[in-house]
């Protein structure tokens, strides 16, 4: 059983799952910038790695950026993180289990 990663588009690819996006709390991070420690439904997660990051914008916003997404990898699966820039809240979108 190897790990599962996601598609190209939401909703897509092996094992990909949709969830409602849920607030976490970001302990730590690396170089200030990228998810180090987080917590989510009570229990911590230590990144292992960032796979990929990026940043959305609208021209609603005046094309200023909205969210920071980063891919991460811990021992228990692949998680899609954000953060909301303007509430400078996290988030988790996606959670790939490991397994």
């Amino acid at each position: 059983m190897g790990l599962m990663l996601f598609g190209n588009r939401p909703g897509k690819g092996a094992g990909s799952r949709r969830m409602r996006v849920e607030a976490i709390e970001m302990q730590a991070r690396r170089f200030g910038y990228f998810p180090r420690t987080f917590r989510w439904r009570g229990r911590r997660y230590d990144v292992s790695a960032v796979e990929r990051c990026w940043t959305t914008s609208t021209r609603q916003w005046g094309g200023r950026a909205q969210r920071h997404y980063f891919r991460v990898r811990c021992a228990e699966g692949c998680f899609e993180l954000f953060q909301d820039i303007a509430h400078n809240t996290w988030h988790v979108a996606r959670f790939e289990q490991q397994g």
